[in-house]
Order: C-alpha cells, then sequence, then structure tokens
C-alpha cells in the first residue's frame, strides 16, 4: 500500500506541473473559449422566410441574452429573412457515367433595419459549402452523411448570421 502512495505521489508530481505549463501555453496564445456574442441590441424580431434555420437561429438569440419578440414595434432591431437556397451539384464521374463526388451549397440572405429606422441594410448572403464523396454500394450511409453536412451548414449559417449581428450597432448613424 505503502508503494502504490508512492507511485502515486510521484505520478502527481509530474501531472501538475505540466498541467500548468499547458494551461499556460494556451492562455499565452490567446485562446478563449467561445463565449456569448456581444450584441448592442437586446431585442429582435424576425420576419421572412428561412425555416430551416429559423429554429437554431432563435435559440443562439435566447442563449446570447436577446429576446424574439412576437412584433416589430416591441424590437430594437428588425432581421428580414429573404430565404434560403440548397443546390446539389455532381463534382466528378467515375468512367461508366456514375455520379461519384458532390458538392453541396447553401446559402441564407437577409437584411436588416433598426425600429426607428426607414431604411434597410444592403442584403447580405451568407453561403456553406461542403464537399462529399458518393458511392451506389453505401447509399445509405452515403445519405445520412449527406443529412449531416446539410446539418451542419445550417449550423454555420446560424454561427454567420449571429456574427455579422455583432457587427452591427444601434444607434451609430
Amino acid at each position: 500500500m505503502q508503494n502504490l502512495r508512492a507511485i502515486f505521489i510521484r505520478q502527481l508530481s509530474w501531472a501538475l506541473p505540466l498541467a500548468l505549463i499547458g494551461s499556460l501555453a494556451l492562455s499565452a496564445c490567446g485562446f478563449q473559449l467561445r463565449g456569448v456574442a456581444d450584441l448592442s441590441f437586446k431585442s429582435i424580431y424576425i420576419q421572412g422566410n428561412a425555416p430551416s434555420i429559423s429554429k437554431d437561429l432563435n435559440k443562439s438569440l435566447k442563449i446570447n441574452g436577446i429576446q424574439v419578440v412576437k412584433t416589430a414595434k416591441d424590437a430594437e432591431l428588425l432581421l428580414e429573412m429573404l430565404g434560403e437556397t440548397y443546390e446539389k451539384r455532381i463534382l466528378s464521374l467515375s468512367g461508366g457515367g456514375l455520379a461519384r463526388e458532390f458538392e453541396l451549397n447553401y446559402q441564407v440572405k437577409f437584411r436588416t433595419r433598426e425600429q426607428a429606422d426607414p431604411t434597410w441594410s444592403a442584403v447580405q448572403t451568407v453561403q456553406a459549402r461542403r464537399d462529399f464523396s458518393y458511392d451506389d454500394r453505401a447509399l445509405l450511409g452515403k445519405a445520412e452523411e449527406e443529412a449531416m453536412l446539410i446539418t451542419d451548414m445550417r449550423k454555420d449559417a446560424v454561427g454567420e448570421v449571429l456574427r455579422r449581428l455583432t457587427a452591427i450597432k444601434l444607434g451609430a448613424n
């Protein structure tokens, strides 16, 4: 029992300094966990049509302390979702003319305006693109992979919309 305790203490004496050095190295390089976004508004009204990202966008806004209101008059900022498009293109074919690689493109367009300002901002476009290989012999697996890539692209689009909203400073006109 005494030997086990001595081995444990010896191991701990190496682990603690290594953990300390690792944490110092991470803090020195500027690494920091992603926190909440620094948004200059507290309420937003979302109108328009982008149904596939609406749930994730609302959730991200609420996590960041932004209230999604039901009417435009109650909001500090108005966000109009102008639409989303999804496209799947063939990137490469096999010698027999079968598709072997696809490109997925997802695009969301939106614009914003302050409650007191009648002028909308310029239309902004967020795009995400993924490539994936295809094999008819793994049809179900490739269909699942495609669905996961689409979900990932939508989450990336929500993150990019949120980053662009952080750039808006209300009353900065």
